[in-house]
C-alpha cells in the first residue's frame, strides 16, 4: 500500500531523516507500521531540528516538499495565491499515486487536501480533524468549511473523518477517535496527593495567546491572594514568554512561578506524577493531549468548556470545568478544595485515561488501514 499524508506541519531534514512536531510524526508512526510505501506532502523549512520533533520511521519514504502559506497579511495573501496552484498540483499528483489518502485537518494544507480528494471518490481516504468539531463552536471561515466539505457524503465519498468527542446529526463519515501518548507500560498506580498542603500546579503548552498562559499565572495568583500555598510550572516556549515573565517579575511571583522550557517527555512524565493540577484555560482544543497525560498520572486537570473536554472531564467528575472568567474560575478550584473528594476525582481521571494507551490507538488505527 502506498499511503499518503498531507499535511501542513512543518518538516526538517537533517542526516537523512525527516523530521516533524513529536507528538504528530509519534502517532503517524503507528500508523506506517502498516502500510509498505509513504508519500509524505507538506511544508519544509531550512533550521535545526529542535528537541521536540523526532523522525519518521519507515523504510520507504518519499518527501514531496511544497512551500508555506499564510493569509496574515496583504503580503503574505498575494504570496500565497501565487503558490496554492502550485501546491495544488502537487496534492492531485500525490492523491493519484496513492492507495490510501490520509489528510491532516484543520488548515491551510488540509483544505486543499479536502478540495483535491473530491477528484477522488473511489480511493480509500481518511482525515484526522486534530481541531474542536462542535458543530456550535465559533471558528474561522476556512476551518468551517474544511468541516463541512468533510462532514458532506456528496463532495467526500470513501472515507472515515475521525474526530473528537461525540456530536449529534452527523454523517456517517464521522468516526469518535482519540489519541495517546503512553504505553501499556507506561500505566502506574497513582499515588494519592496530599492536597492540603502545598499544590503543584501544571502548564503545558505553546505559550501563545490561544493557550492563555497568562490565565493561569493569574488563576495562581489569586489562589494565593485567597490563602493558598501554591506554585506553578509551565513548560513550553512561544511568543509570549517575555511578556509573562516581566509579568511574573512585576508582580513578585518568582518564587512560586517558574518557566522550564520545552523538555522531553521523560521529565513532563516525572512531573505529571507528583504534580496536583494541570491548567489549561485554551480558548481552543481538538482532544487536548496535555490533560490526557495528566489524568494519566493523576493530575486533575482545571480546563475551560471546549471542544470535547466535557466528555473527557465527564463533566466534572474526573477534573474541574471552568469558565473564562478569572473571579469565577477561582471560585470553582476553591469550591473543588472544599468540598470534593479530589482523591476519588484523580483516581477516576487516570483510570479512564489509562484506557487510552498507544497500543489501544495502534489497534484501532490497523483497523482502518485493513478495511
Amino acid at each position: 500500500m502506498r499511503f499518503l499524508i498531507i499535511s501542513h506541519t512543518k518538516h526538517r531534514q537533517q542526516n537523512n531523516l525527516l523530521y516533524a512536531y513529536a507528538p504528530y510524526v509519534r502517532e503517524m508512526n503507528l500508523w506506517l507500521k502498516y502500510v509498505d510505501e509513504v508519500e509524505i506532502v507538506a511544508p519544509k523549512i531550512n533550521e535545526l531540528v529542535s528537541n521536540i520533533e523526532i523522525p519518521y520511521k519507515h523504510g520507504k519514504i518519499h518527501y514531496n516538499k511544497i512551500p508555506t502559506i499564510a493569509f496574515t497579511s496583504v503580503k503574505k495573501s498575494l504570496e500565497a495565491l501565487v503558490k496554492i496552484p502550485i501546491i495544488f498540483i502537487s496534492i492531485f499528483k500525490a492523491c493519484k499515486r496513492a492507495d490510501h489518502i490520509h489528510l491532516r485537518c484543520p488548515g491551510n494544507i488540509g483544505l486543499l487536501g479536502c478540495l483535491v480528494q473530491i477528484c477522488f471518490p473511489k480511493k480509500i481516504k481518511t482525515a484526522k480533524y486534530a481541531g474542536n468539531w462542535d458543530p456550535k463552536s465559533r471558528q474561522p471561515l476556512s476551518y468551517r468549511f474544511q468541516k463541512w466539505i468533510l462532514n458532506n457524503t456528496f463532495f467526500t465519498k470513501n472515507m472515515h473523518v475521525l474526530v473528537y468527542g461525540h456530536w449529534k446529526n452527523q454523517t456517517k463519515n464521522i468516526k469518535p477517535f482519540f489519541t495517546a501518548s503512553f504505553s501499556e507500560k507506561d500505566r502506574v498506580k497513582v499515588e494519592e496527593r496530599d492536597y492540603n498542603n502545598r499544590l503543584h500546579f501544571v502548564f503545558i503548552g505553546a505559550l501563545v495567546k490561544g493557550k492563555r498562559p497568562l490565565f493561569a499565572i493569574k488563576l495562581v495568583k489569586q489562589l494565593k491572594k485567597e490563602g493558598k500555598n501554591v506554585f506553578l510550572e509551565l513548560f513550553g516556549e512561544g511568543l509570549l514568554k517575555e511578556e509573562l515573565n516581566d509579568y511574573v517579575i512585576k508582580n513578585g511571583l518568582k518564587d512560586m512561578v517558574v518557566f522550564k522550557g520545552n523538555q522531553d517527555a521523560s521529565i513532563i512524565k516525572n512531573t505529571l506524577k507528583n504534580a496536583h493540577f494541570l491548567i489549561l484555560p485554551s480558548k481552543s482544543e481538538g482532544w487536548p493531549k496535555a490533560i490526557a497525560e495528566a489524568m494519566f498520572f493523576g493530575a486533575i486537570p482545571i480546563a475551560t468548556k471546549i471542544s470535547c473536554v466535557p466528555f473527557m472531564l465527564d463533566y466534572g467528575k474526573r477534573g474541574i470545568l471552568i469558565e473564562h472568567n478569572l473571579e469565577s474560575a477561582v471560585e470553582k478550584i476553591l469550591e473543588n478544595l472544599k468540598n470534593y473528594d479530589l482523591k476519588l476525582m484523580s483516581k477516576l481521571a487516570s483510570n479512564w485515561s489509562q484506557n487510552y494507551t498507544l497500543e489501544a490507538f495502534e489497534t484501532e488505527v490497523a483497523k482502518l488501514l485493513n478495511n
